[in-house]
């Protein structure tokens, strides 16, 4: 699957195959089948891992209710900032102390439940691991019990704490091994020139600073950091352009004399080239036209014997497919070219910053609503 094209969509299903839709945004059936067996695989060897660590003694359970909610959160919506790796250990483990000191200072039960919950929000949000499932470890604690009578100020740490750290040290190698970012960062947004301006993509459209003020006149929580909710605006930015032109094909626009060179070609001869025709990108073919790079200014600047010794890899994408989704990576500060190829990796075609934008800057806009 060529990695510039959108992803497919699917309306939302109706009647009653609507209850199966799901109700996060971006979740899929995949995802959610990904869930269900991290879930399973990781909260069975937490609770292995802690009998053999432990032993299977009446006076301490090897797994504390909380730890089900948390791996909801880990293995359900990896993304989340309730569900980073602080967020889990220090929201289940603080909040668990924050439950044993209600449950010590405040004689009544009902009371003392209250506290626990309260203090354990409090904690958390001065922590910065806010974690719903330390509500439970709150209230588990504070409601006590034979295991909690048994290890008093240490059932925080065992196995509440203890609990939580293999689980999210099981869930990190979970995420690793079926390709999901997990810990989630948001993507940084750097300027690929090194100066304080911002990104080229980023000097219109929504800001960081627009979606904090919105965030601030809506007078609410969302479950999504602030930067991948921006993120997230300019990816529909991108998605609506597309739509707006998505009769307009790679095929239309691109440039089908592409200026190529041999890898065995010497960087003088490249550069000659790229400075005769005034262009900043070269394919690099073998001798069927089969793509193995490119070349520019930037790598010619290496010391090099032949052009093979220095070619970058190249953006490519489809003949048919929609030329706004080159949008991005032609903005990037970076990519000055994307190769168009056949399904045999033969170059049909190039598509240039210019040719792309000149062209968007000349097609109507749809009317559709």
């Amino acid at each position: 699957m060529n990695p510039l094209l959108p992803p497919s969509s699917k309306p939302p299903p109706q009647g009653r195959l609507r209850f199966f839709h799901p109700m996060l945004a971006g979740a899929t059936a995949r995802e959610r089948f990904i869930g269900c067996i991290g879930a399973l695989a990781c909260i069975g060897l937490t609770g292995l891992i802690c009998a053999v660590m432990l032993g299977n003694g009446p006076q301490l359970p090897l797994l504390v209710a909380p730890m089900g909610a948390s791996a909801v959160l880990l293995f359900a919506v990896p993304s989340s900032p309730l569900a980073q790796p602080w967020a889990i250990i220090g929201g289940n483990t603080l909040s668990a102390f924050a439950g044993y000191a209600a449950g010590q200072i405040i004689p009544n039960p009902i009371m003392a439940a209250g506290a626990a919950v309260a203090f354990g929000i409090g904690i958390m949000s001065i922590a910065r691991c806010l974690h719903p499932p330390g509500g439970a470890a709150a209230l588990t604690v504070a409601l006590g019990g034979p295991a909690v009578a048994k290890w008093g100020a240490l059932f925080p740490l065992v196995p509440v704490g203890l609990n939580s750290c293999i689980l999210v040290l099981l869930g990190i190698f979970f995420h690793r091994l079926t390709r999901r970012p997990y810990p989630h960062r948001p993507a940084p947004v750097v300027n690929p020139h090194g100066t304080t301006d911002p990104a080229p993509a980023d000097r219109v459209g929504p800001r960081q600073e627009d979606v904090d003020a919105a965030l601030a006149r809506l007078g609410t929580t969302f479950d999504i950091a602030p930067q991948d909710l921006q993120q997230l605006l300019h990816e529909i930015e991108v998605q609506a352009l597309v739509r707006t032109h998505a009769d307009l094909r790679c095929e239309d626009i691109m440039s089908r004399d592409v200026i190529s060179v041999r890898p065995d070609a010497t960087p003088a001869h490249a550069q000659a080239l790229l400075l005769d025709h005034d262009i900043r990108t070269l394919p690099v073919l073998d001798e069927h036209g089969h793509l193995l790079g490119t070349i520019g200014l930037r790598d010619l600047l290496r010391p090099a014997v032949t052009v093979a010794d220095i070619l970058a890899s190249a953006q490519t994408a489809d003949a048919d497919q929609p030329a706004a989704t080159l949008l991005p990576v032609l903005t990037d500060g970076r990519t000055h070219a994307v190769i168009v190829t056949d399904a045999s990796g033969r170059v049909a075609g190039i598509i240039s910053q210019t040719d792309l934008l000149g062209t968007l800057g000349r097609a109507p806009f749809s009317r559709e609503a």
